[in-house]
């Protein structure tokens, strides 16, 4: 995270996009973490404001279902 607060400038936007709290618990044998819009804002903290989010369903070339979601968050003014 220090490195995203050090590469925004304030009024900069940054997207994060990552496995929704109901997406997969693993991916490619791996285990991930999975995140709310709550959760990612917990993360960025206060410098960044969230803009808003979506969610999104992947289908895997398997045919498995991926779910995603992507954030907009603005780096706030110290």
């Amino acid at each position: 995270m220090q490195k995203v607060l050090r590469a925004v400038k304030p009024g900069g936007l940054v997207i994060v996009a990552t496995f929704a709290e109901d997406g997969p618990t693993m991916c490619s044998g791996l285990p991930v973490m999975r995140y709310s819009a709550d959760k990612l804002r917990a993360e960025f903290g206060k410098s960044f404001l969230l803009l808003g989010h979506e969610q999104e369903s992947h289908h895997t070339p398997a045919g498995n279902e991926q779910k995603f979601i992507y954030c907009l968050f603005r780096k706030i003014a110290s």
